[in-house]
């Protein structure tokens, strides 16, 4: 029987073996969790959310809903679980973590055609169709099976680029001063399903100042590091300027407060983090400070006086490959052709993007399996753009990106109206979308 192995059960692993496992083909899945562990997860749940419990916007025409409608037509397993999860977040598809990464585990184990190995992969056998989505904390053993890959390739390039992601803190819902605090999504844009810390501007500027004098964790060592720029953490924001806060992760507009029909001078904004609702995370508040600098300075939020922190903020590192240099549009490595990458180590940044690179490298992986030679998906597709920019952005200056209209190609007839344009590229997209399921047979799945 044809037979794919994949390395890494996160989102992008697991949702390559299920897309293998559907087209007949037998899948060994190595996972290292739980015997080695990383310092950002916390359990040996496939599939575990790190950061955020949220996959983005669900409000159609929009470029995160554009590749979630598109996975949704490939048959995403891990979409179809999201949903199942869901927890109330306004216009965003948000889930319970814990009952998403537990769901994802029994679905993988319980099928047929997948066998798991728990132990850590240090070894790549480039005769074996392989898909590598070991995620952003890749141990250093396989790391090293990377690079002697990346050499043997030819590059010239670095292999492998570091940048350090964030990771939001969470309290518990009790403890929240309901009183102080209003629920509202942004422009009233689907359910009220955020708790809203409004601040006036002598609570933001006590805020700010305690934020700047907050000490973080080996400060010195970490003044030069090179954080992803769409997850910086806030204190590194707040040192850009006195403002840069309220125009980022405490931007007030659209959140008109009901008690007073004002909108405050910032927000901080709480999003449900699980189903019982008994816990809820700051949202875009990732930081690197001390612990208990964190307890102090972030208890100066309205409401948040009395907070319990189930977690506090952190900072891990990301790891991710030269893709440009050495991957071609199907995520094969260009002169190892059995050896494809998925998720963010193949320079996509956010969980949606990074379910759905694993479920292209499955449908490839298992072609190649097969026998089949793999079709990238169209350009003018949301899958297409992400895996267009992965292979034909500049390598020197490559850096992960999540998905965005700007990725997708212009319309042929330019639309001023924004909305429209969207609308358009939206609808193109699916179309070609569309056209290429059918054209590669897709598919020819197992129900």
């Amino acid at each position: 029987m044809p037979s794919v192995r994949i390395i890494g059960a996160g989102l992008a692993g697991s949702e390559a073996a299920w897309q293998c496992a559907r087209r007949g083909v037998q899948v060994e899945l190595i996972e290292m969790r739980p015997v080695r562990c990383t310092p950002a997860h916390q359990t040996a749940d496939f599939a575990e959310l790190v950061c955020s419990n949220s996959l983005k916007s669900d409000s159609e025409n929009t470029a995160p809903w554009l590749l979630k409608e598109e996975m949704r037509r490939g048959r995403s397993l891990l979409l179809e679980i999201a949903r199942e999860c869901a927890v109330p977040a306004g216009h965003a598809l948000a889930v319970d973590r814990v009952t998403f990464a537990a769901k994802v585990t029994e679905a993988i184990s319980r099928e047929a055609l997948i066998t798991v190995r728990r132990e850590e992969a240090t070894r790549i056998e480039e005769d074996q169709v392989t898909v590598i989505a070991t995620g952003p904390l890749t141990s250093e053993a396989l790391a090293g099976e990377i690079a002697r890959l990346s050499v043997s390739q030819g590059s010239s390039k670095t292999p492998h680029l570091y940048f350090y992601d964030s990771i939001s803190p969470i309290v518990e819902a009790d403890s929240i001063d309901m009183a102080r605090v209003y629920m509202a999504a942004r422009y009233d844009k689907g359910s009220a399903d955020y708790i809203n810390c409004p601040m006036t501007r002598e609570e933001y500027d006590r805020f700010y100042d305690a934020l700047l004098a907050a000490q973080s964790v080996e400060e010195r060592e970490w003044e030069k590091l090179n954080y992803f720029e769409s997850c910086l953490p806030i204190e590194e924001i707040a040192r850009r300027g006195r403002d840069t806060l309220r125009f980022g992760p405490m931007k007030p507009v659209g959140l008109k407060d009901p008690r007073t029909g004002r909108m405050p001078y910032a927000v901080v904004q709480l999003r449900q983090e699980n189903l019982r609702a008994d816990s809820y995370n700051l949202v875009g508040f990732q930081n690197h400070l001390k612990f208990g600098e964190q307890a102090r300075v972030l208890r100066m939020i309205p409401g948040l006086e009395s907070a319990r922190f189930l977690r506090y903020g952190q900072i891990h590192r990301n790891t991710y490959i030269n893709s440009p240099a050495l991957l071609r549009e199907t995520l094969q490595m260009k002169t190892h052709p059995g050896v494809l990458f998925a998720g963010q180590i193949c320079g996509v940044e956010g969980y949606v993007e990074s379910i759905a690179t694993g479920l292209m490298a499955g449908i490839n992986a298992a072609a190649l399996a097969l026998g089949l030679e793999p079709v990238p998906p169209p350009r003018a597709s949301a899958f297409g753009s992400l895996t267009h920019y992965v292979a034909h952005a500049e390598a020197k200056t490559f850096q992960p990106a999540n998905i965005t209209f700007d990725l997708l190609p212009a319309l042929e007839n330019k639309i001023r109206d924004r909305k429209e344009r969207h609308r358009m590229q939206c609808e193109l997209a699916l179309k070609r979308f569309d056209e290429w399921m059918e054209q590669t047979g897709a598919m020819a799945v197992k129900a």
